[in-house]
């Protein structure tokens, strides 16, 4: 595969200390004041969507750029570091007196994740610090997090607009993803649904997961699924019918071509705009619109060898479609690689160790790996 790949967005170090016993029942069970806690070793790694999704792509056989914005801090050499060693550090910008980002990942057993997270550099990153040259070169530029990105969100989201048809009017094909939001945070307060009626117009991949893209869109429905889910997790309650196709259906009418809704445990929904928007797609990404076009479908997740966090899973499973996309793959195809990388990145405490190459979800394809049945619509 000969074409280029801009993942740029959101950058940071995750310090995921090891947290050992049984399956809690609540966050409450674990932390109360005054406790001591005892923890295994921590586990340090890159984490926000340029180094999960663009070092997912690289392991996956694309040519990828990565570009994100750091401190010129202590933080900052660590993901030089880290990047250095994926061959993968040349699009990295240091700058002099900002902070590197950084989140403290909470991986308790039986309960979801908890991240303590400071964005840093990443709430300067504009449109001025993406090379214009490399996007005339690129087949696809992918990005990520705007939600946890200042710049991007202020103003209406003037400058996350910029990004998006600057990227477009180069002559590349666009993604886009997200990451959640809390509903009483500065970027949780933000109109997104405005946002996004703006950029899904030069976005060509859209690959939300479900909770982020239904708080965004439609509120009311969020506040009733997570009602209903009660102490369960948001994606185990989901119907398909009434609630995922509906977003999926409301995200191809706000200008996305190709969108991919990540269901967590449940699996992942494809939906395809119709050939005449499809074909609008940068033709240096290679998507055959005849056999894209109108397509839809559901895939039920893998399961996992084991669950130690879920931490990078959903930009796994976007490197896995993004690039099965620019393979040439059928979306069924694409789909099915995205489900099964998602599984596999479960497998570790960081996004990257437990992947496999797609000749080996194929061996594993092959040999009956077990998809998990899960009822939506209950």
């Amino acid at each position: 595969m000969n074409k280029k790949v801009i993942v740029a967005g959101h950058i940071c170090i995750d310090i995921t200390p090891e947290i050992k016993g049984k399956p809690a029942g609540s966050i409450q069970d674990l932390f109360s004041p005054g406790s001591l806690i005892n923890v295994g070793a921590a586990d340090i790694h890159t984490g926000g969507l340029v180094a999960n999704t663009g070092l997912a792509m690289k392991f996956l056989g694309a040519d990828v750029s990565l570009l994100g914005k750091v401190g010129n801090d202590f933080f900052g050499d660590m993901v030089e570091s880290i990047l250095r060693s994926h061959d993968a550090a040349e699009g990295l910008i240091r700058k002099e007196g900002e902070s590197t980002s950084y989140s403290v990942v909470l991986a308790i057993p039986g309960v979801d994740r908890i991240f303590l997270h400071d964005s840093g550099a990443n709430d300067t990153f504009t449109a001025d610090d993406i090379p214009a040259d490399r996007l005339k070169e690129a087949a696809l530029f992918h990005f990520g997090y705007p939600t946890s990105m200042k710049k991007m969100y202020e103003n209406d989201g003037k400058e996350f607009v910029r990004v998006m048809k600057s990227a477009a009017d180069s002559g590349a094909a666009t993604s886009l993803d997200l990451t959640a939001l809390e509903p009483d945070s500065e970027p949780g307060r933000v109109d997104w649904k405005l946002l996004l009626s703006k950029v899904l117009p030069f976005t060509d991949i859209f690959v939300p997961s479900v909770g982020e893209i239904c708080f965004m869109l439609d509120r009311d429905m969020y506040e009733s699924i997570s009602r209903r889910a009660g102490t369960r997790d948001f994606t185990e309650v989901l119907s398909l019918e009434e609630n995922i196709i509906p977003l999926a259906e409301k995200c191809i009418s706000m200008g996305a071509k190709i969108v991919l809704i990540k269901c967590g445990v449940s699996g992942l929904y494809y939906r395809v705009a119709d050939e005449d928007r499809l074909g609008r797609i940068s033709p240096r990404i290679g998507i055959d619109a005849k056999k894209w076009a109108g397509k839809s479908g559901f895939v039920n997740s893998f399961k996992p060898d084991k669950i130690l966090s879920g931490t990078g899973a959903g930009d796994t499973c976007a490197a896995a479609f993004l690039v099965s996309i620019l393979n040439g793959y059928p979306p069924e195809k694409c789909a099915q690689y995205a489900a099964a990388t998602g599984a596999c990145a479960v497998t570790t405490y960081d996004a990257l160790s437990g992947l496999k190459t797609f000749l080996q979800l194929d061996e594993k394809f092959e040999n009956g790996w077990q998809q998990n049945n899960i009822l939506l619509g209950r």
